[in-house]
């Protein structure tokens, strides 16, 4: 256990160093103290690299922790996500104690018990999960947090609780109506904002968006970071991913600064679709 121990301690030092998160130290501790093995079923273990799959040598945790993506059903282009990744997205959403977050796409449970521990037990976490098989490890990986709920259907339909984050792990072509109306005032949405599939069937590279709620009625926006994801079931609209593929080929993604929900676009926008459009200004 030492031994392990020492390992996760300095991959949590490793991964939030790499995200521009090293003075994070409630977002490293997180990661040091959540057992990645517990989350990934039993070795030797998938490590998708250079566009195919590594096999460990053994299931000796240890190969867990680095900066790796391991599978968890790889014929449904399904993994545990990319740490640094995570961390990037989980420094920004900027989760604090006693708040209520919910995460859309949960997998079997690990960045959730991450979320768990930002939230600290005066707080809670709801995790959706669609795959009937990744939410029952999940409900079984996660039984030990009082704070924790699992729920085996879409976190893109109703009904949602008031929540003040919510972290989507899985590609949508829109920032849903659904996710917006359940943040309170300051509240935080991070979402994969990805367009059409690219060659292959493979999902198109996009962005991870950030919303905040500065108001009732205002929506602050910007980019965190580019992603790729697997689509996100009910939150997809081909027409608007096609719209989405020529605005991420312009390379402009840092000028986005604001959500506007149901008005007319005009000469700032960035993006639009249905009912909602991202604005330069």
């Amino acid at each position: 256990m030492e031994r392990l121990e020492a390992h996760r301690c300095f991959y949590a030092d490793l991964i939030t160093a790499s995200a521009g998160a090293g003075k994070n130290e409630r977002l490293r501790d997180a990661f040091a103290v959540t057992p990645r093995e517990r989350f990934v079923g039993p070795g030797p273990w998938k490590i998708f690299a250079g566009g195919k799959f590594l096999e460990t040598p053994s299931d000796d945790p240890a190969f867990l922790y680095q900066d790796v993506v391991v599978a968890l059903a790889p014929e449904r282009r399904i993994n545990n996500g990319q740490p640094v990744l995570h961390a990037i997205n989980l420094s920004a959403l900027e989760v604090k104690q006693g708040e209520t977050a919910l995460h859309v796409g949960a997998g079997t449970g690990y960045y959730t018990a991450v979320l768990a521990r930002l939230t600290g037990e005066n707080g809670a976490v709801v995790a959706y999960e669609i795959e009937q098989d990744l939410a029952k490890k999940a409900i079984q990986n996660l039984s030990d947090f009082s704070n924790v709920t699992v729920q085996e259907r879409s976190g893109s339909e109703a009904p949602l609780p008031v929540c003040d984050a919510i972290y989507v792990n899985a590609g949508a072509t829109a920032p849903l109506k659904i996710w917006v109306d359940a943040l309170r005032v300051h509240g935080r949405l991070l979402f994969p904002l990805t367009p059409a599939d690219g060659p292959g069937g493979m999902p198109g590279a996009g962005g991870m968006l950030l919303i905040t709620r500065s108001g009732t009625d205002r929506f602050d926006a910007r980019f965190v970071c580019p992603a790729m994801f697997v689509p996100c079931f009910g939150a997809r609209d081909e027409e608007t991913a096609q719209k989405l593929t020529a605005a991420f080929k312009r390379g402009d993604l840092q000028s986005v600064k604001s959500l506007r929900l149901n008005s007319q676009p005009d000469d700032s926008c960035w993006c639009a679709g249905d009912g909602w459009w991202l604005s330069k200004a």
